[in-house]
């Protein structure tokens, strides 16, 4: 069996064991991303990362793989579903102004730490298998959104799905909600085709935006979105933007919601991505009367953490000065007038004054 040979046959077997081990599709490409590099330069231009600075601080290293990990040839692109509820029941609870919504990728265990692991069995494999094959001190690394990769577009290079003009990967047969990771590779692995778009005519994503904050098809002001302005942002929300939040303490999941194609989305088999701590259902009043270290129990292991209490408590405060009115919601706001923290005293105050 000569070189392309048996790398063919190893990355049939890549793919066999990427399925064995919890992924629904492995693809492969090769390093050139220099059209998703042009995108990100004019995506930066526009200032639409806002305060997400790590989005340019590491240069060329996000767009051109071998200057972040130095003799990579190939790149493993792995998804993985994490679906934990019903369309309907998602629905239901973003439609109740009391309810605590939090995105549903966020309702289980962390999936970073997961995935981490998942793929590093895989590179186990792969090592194996390939010491007879290439004489090469390079090692592999794993990549879960922990470094400057340009995940969705080495996924569509990799056939895993396209880019939807919400941003976010889209696959015919399973929709969009799905993790992925990366493994950057040494060996000279047969590519894979690249997956066509489906968006066609559909402009729904764009228009049930509650902040609008898809501009054009597929460029998303990450200003205005939900999810930044929830997750990402440190300061204050701009107030313009709060109104429109609604009931939304963490993350938004409105333009995956209506896209067509999550018709296909299948409920992931995976114990750790179901909700705990009953997150799908908590009410507002409830989450708001956390106190530090309740939220710090509630949230471990979870991707929630991160944003720690006190945004925390602002994304409540904004939800609740959007719910309707009710005398427990003046009370429960009453009794963080006095909070040491601006930032929670500011979006108390403001929520008071919605309802007033």
């Amino acid at each position: 069996m000569n070189t392309a040979e048996a790398m063919a046959s190893l990355a049939l077997q890549i793919k066999q064991w990427g399925q064995a081990l919890g992924f629904q599709q492995v693809g492969i490409i090769d390093t050139d991303l220099s059209v998703a590099e042009t995108y990100l330069q004019h995506w930066l231009a526009q200032d639409f990362h806002g305060e997400m600075d790590y989005m340019q601080r590491h240069g060329i290293k996000r767009s051109r793989p071998e200057a972040l990990h130095a003799g990579t040839l190939r790149i493993i692109s792995v998804r993985m579903d994490y679906l934990p509820e019903s369309s309907p029941t998602m629905k239901q609870a973003l439609d109740d102004p009391s309810a605590a919504y939090i995105s549903r990728y966020a309702l289980g265990r962390d999936y970073h730490k997961l995935m981490r692991q998942r793929l590093q069995k895989l590179v186990d494999k792969i090592q194996i298998a390939a010491a007879d094959l290439v004489n090469s001190e390079t090692v592999m690394r794993v990549f879960v959104d922990s470094a400057p990769v340009l995940e969705k577009a080495i996924a569509e290079k990799a056939g895993l799905g396209w880019i939807g003009k919400h941003s976010n990967l889209i696959n015919r047969k399973a929709g969009s909600w799905f993790f992925l990771g990366e493994i950057y590779c040494y060996l000279p692995l047969p590519v894979d085709t690249p997956a066509t778009a489906h968006c066609g005519a559909c402009v729904a994503c764009l228009d049930i935006c509650p902040t609008q904050a898809i501009v054009a098809p597929y460029q998303v002001d990450a200003r205005r979105c939900v999810s930044y302005l929830t997750i990402e942002l440190h300061g204050a929300i701009p107030e313009p933007l709060r109104p429109l939040i609604g009931n939304r303490i963490y993350g938004c999941d409105d333009c995956q919601l209506i896209c067509p194609w999550n018709r296909f989305a299948r409920l992931s088999d995976e114990k750790d991505f179901k909700p705990r701590h009953q997150l799908n259902t908590q009410q507002l009043l409830e989450v708001f009367a956390w106190d530090e270290q309740t939220f710090l129990s509630k949230t471990e292991g979870s991707a929630i953490r991160r944003i720690g209490y006190q945004r925390w408590l602002r994304n409540v405060a904004v939800a609740l000065g959007n719910a309707p009115f009710s005398v427990q919601i003046i009370e429960a706001l009453t009794r963080y007038c006095g909070h040491h923290s601006d930032l929670v005293r500011e979006h108390v105050q403001w929520a008071l004054r919605r309802h007033q």
